[in-house]
């Protein structure tokens, strides 16, 4: 069967989206350039970081011969995968809940589920303050469960990003197909896990995204809620740039950037191998 050449379009046509793309680009110019530059500065061969001396890579090696970095660092990772997964688990089961049942006061609750998302963080960083102050929690724990305040933190605030992405994804479902597996024997569990999870996918995979890029790269709650042993990375670079802005700095905020791009690209290949799947059932 001969192939349908699409007609060219009309010189008018390039006119009209000329004006749409140069404003795109000058969007995207304001956005990325300030990253970008920083990107380039991380590699300057001066400490000064207005002026250009030359290429090198030695304030990454300084960066991870940094005892202080390297922990900061794999605090927030650690702090991070954990709130992922915790605030996936909660988040989910609370869309679910939202989605399917019906129960007094449903409206108020729900709408109750986007407060720490709406509340700035200085507020929730001096509530969640008060509230291990008034718990009396040990500050000389042991590492890692040293890191348990902080975590509890981040779930706080990062579930609910889950719950309404998931729950903006289960409003697609069919419930048919849930009735048939059910008509075909299976069990409310074997459903829940076979049909009703899967349909989830695209939905929890962006928001373990949004918990683990919130949780990362979060300054102001874990400056309140964190003790001396538990230094996010964040908070690292912070008491860093409070002295002066280093190509070091520039090096370790490059490499926060580099994890954080790594982890949205795999998650966008995971969700669109979902969107795969759920197309070809």
């Amino acid at each position: 069967m001969a192939r349908i050449k699409a007609s060219p379009r009309a010189p008018l046509d390039y006119a009209r989206a000329l004006p749409l793309q140069l404003w795109l680009g000058v969007v995207l110019l304001f956005l990325y350039l300030p990253l970008l530059v920083l990107f380039v500065f991380s590699f300057n061969d001066s400490r000064r970081t207005t002026v250009w001396r030359g290429f090198t890579l030695e304030w990454y090696g300084k960066l991870f011969e940094n005892e202080g970095i390297r922990d900061a660092m794999l605090n927030s990772l650690l702090i991070a995968v954990a709130c992922t997964v915790l605030s996936v688990i909660l988040g989910a089961l609370m869309a679910f809940m939202f989605w399917r049942f019906k129960f007094p006061f449903k409206s108020g609750l729900e709408g109750g589920m986007s407060l720490p998302i709406v509340v700035p963080e200085i507020c929730m960083g001096v509530a969640l303050l008060i509230f291990f102050a008034k718990l009396n929690w040990p500050n000389d724990l042991p590492w890692p469960v040293n890191l348990t305040p902080i975590i509890i933190a981040h779930v706080t605030f990062a579930f609910p990003f889950v719950a309404i992405v998931v729950r903006a994804r289960l409003e697609s479902f069919n419930r048919e197909l849930e009735a048939a597996a059910l008509d075909l024997g299976a069990s409310q569990w074997r459903a829940f896990r076979d049909v009703i999870v899967p349909h989830m996918g695209p939905g929890l995979i962006a928001g373990a995204l949004l918990a683990f890029t919130l949780s990362l790269d979060d300054f102001v709650i874990t400056f309140f809620v964190g003790g001396p042993g538990s230094v996010t990375f964040p908070v690292k670079i912070y008491s860093m740039v409070r002295f002066s802005v280093t190509p070091e700095v520039n090096a370790a905020s490059t490499v926060l950037i580099v994890i954080t791009v790594v982890a949205t690209a795999l998650a966008l290949r995971m969700q669109s191998k979902f969107a795969k799947e759920g197309q070809g059932s």
